[in-house]
């Protein structure tokens, strides 16, 4: 297929490999990013928030795989941190603290504490070497065609001789939105397809805090600059909300509060309530940060929405396609949010790759190959593929947030979880693995990964009924044959018999 000029709106982790990907084919490669240069420290984080640490799984790192950089495989390797499981705190009735490890995997398999940011410059390094990669920072979209394959981006941060922003007019082949929830691209695809959209707004916040390092530390010692064990995605479970904590390279962990708006509300009416309330429902959490700083932080950090998107479909003919959080924005609580987005790119390509080197099937055009008739064929088989994925995941997600705040302190979910990890390790034969497994260590789609747990589930739930009747079978057949040997008979089996009948 002939050189294209791709257009990228987003210079986030999926943009940033949408164009990796697409400049590695040869394309010529454009980035738009709203925001600065997010190498450039002065430049507003995502979120207005200092810091996000993320949860890289299997999915993720097989997306930057098939990338094709080694570069970018080695720094994914050399600042992540492996997260076993979870920790779970709590306190006992006695008033013990007490801390329990639950790993992810029977296997022993693990997924990775990543710094969002730092993923994100070695990414735009890795770019800005390239000779057909170009970048626009401070560029905002105002408008596009995406009949005629025109956009037009506004300058930020420019003075004009008319006191307003310059805008500038581009042309391309291909435009990839990759700009967030609040998607502009998406915005302007409306206009062009036919969407089934859908936003959701959890009834919780999230706000952002902050583990601070081992004072004296052993430098020799790597693990003893943590406070807590470093190898374990910690939760707080509150039922109705949780707070939890991700390791960093540099000794701290990043934390989050998930709390009910009206939660939030009365705790901002007085700050002061907050180390007590920590106390009552997050014990421990006051001896690794002071009362103070959780005050300070819950009083300047932003108190933000969850938000959860679907939509379909995710192009229109052969110009333009969403990915990541513009196509399907989820909550945090399955760590697949970049790792969804990042297999988007790699699902994208390999059925890009496909049809370009397909025999072009084009009635207009015989015998040529056709780029945009090509790559119109992939992105509708692309939309088809992704859309019942995409929404699993999200269901996923918002199912997972139960789990984590609660479910975790069930003796139920404790025993499905054994059962299926006793299963998986003394009957591989029967593929049995765990949902969070399939999920976070393999990558098959995510629709499948929901059938086949729900399989597991009623397998599991038929065993269980089975052991409870059992018995009670057992008792009312020796019943019955106690009962025919005193008749010296068979009428009941015969009365049996000719109501089976």
């Amino acid at each position: 297929m002939p050189d294209q000029k791709y257009v990228v709106v987003g210079a986030g982790p999926v943009g940033s490999l949408a164009a990796l990907y697409a400049a590695k084919r040869g394309h010529d490669v454009e980035i738009y990013e709203l925001r600065g240069d997010l190498r450039d420290p002065s430049t507003t984080p995502l979120n207005f928030t200092k810091s996000i640490n993320l949860a890289l799984s299997e999915r993720g790192i097989n997306a930057m795989r098939h990338a094709g950089s080694q570069d970018l495989l080695d720094h994914v390797f050399s600042a992540t941190i492996p997260m076993r499981g979870r920790m779970i705190h709590g306190k006992r009735p006695s008033g013990e603290l007490y801390e329990e490890p639950q790993d992810y995997d029977i296997h022993g398999r693990t997924i990775f504490a990543v710094d969002r940011a730092g993923l994100n410059r070695r990414l735009l390094d890795i770019l800005g070497e390239m000779p057909n990669v170009k970048f626009f920072f401070n560029y905002k979209l105002t408008g596009a065609d995406f009949k005629r394959r025109r956009a037009w981006f506004e300058v930020r941060g420019q003075d004009s001789s008319s006191g307003r922003p310059e805008e500038i007019e581009i042309s391309f082949d291909f435009m990839i939105g990759a700009d967030g929830a609040h998607s502009a691209v998406r915005y302007h695809l409306m206009k062009f397809t036919r969407m089934n959209y859908q936003q959701e707004y959890v009834d919780t916040l999230w706000c952002e805090f902050r583990i601070e390092p081992k004072e004296g530390a052993d430098v020799h010692d790597q693990k003893s600059k943590f406070r807590i064990s470093p190898n374990h995605l910690h939760i707080w479970p509150g039922k109705q909300f949780m707070f939890i904590a991700i390791p960093s390279e540099d000794g701290s962990f990043t934390c989050t509060l998930f709390l009910p708006d009206a939660e939030f509300a009365s705790l901002e009416a007085d700050s002061s309530k907050l180390p007590a309330f920590f106390d009552h429902h997050f014990p421990g959490v006051t001896s690794l940060i002071e009362p103070s700083e959780l005050i300070s932080s819950f009083e300047t950090n932003p108190h933000l929405p969850l938000i959860s998107i679907k939509c379909q479909p995710y192009h229109y003919s052969n110009s333009v396609v969403i990915l990541g959080d513009a196509a399907h924005a989820m909550v945090p609580f399955y760590g697949q949010g970049m790792n969804a987005g990042l297999e988007d790119v790699r699902i994208l390509f390999s059925i890009l790759d496909k049809h370009a080197t397909a025999e072009n099937n084009n009635p207009d055009s015989p015998g040529s190959i056709d780029p945009a008739f090509q790559r119109g064929m992939a992105l509708a088989e692309y939309s088809a593929l992704r859309v019942p994925d995409a929404h699993a995941i999200n269901d996923l997600a918002l199912q997972n947030y139960v789990e984590m705040r609660a479910s975790v302190l069930s003796p139920t979910y404790r025993l499905r979880k054994f059962l299926e990890e006793f299963m998986s390790v003394h009957l591989p034969s029967l593929g049995w693995q765990t949902k969070y497994s399939r999920v976070s260590f393999g990558n098959e789609r995510y629709s499948e990964v929901v059938a086949k747990s729900d399989h597991q589930g009623k397998v599991l739930l038929r065993g269980f009924v089975a052991i409870l009747c059992g018995p009670i079978v057992a008792g009312i057949f020796g019943l019955c044959l106690t009962q025919r040997r005193l008749l010296g008979g068979s009428s009941l089996f015969g009365a049996i018999r000719n109501l089976v009948r």
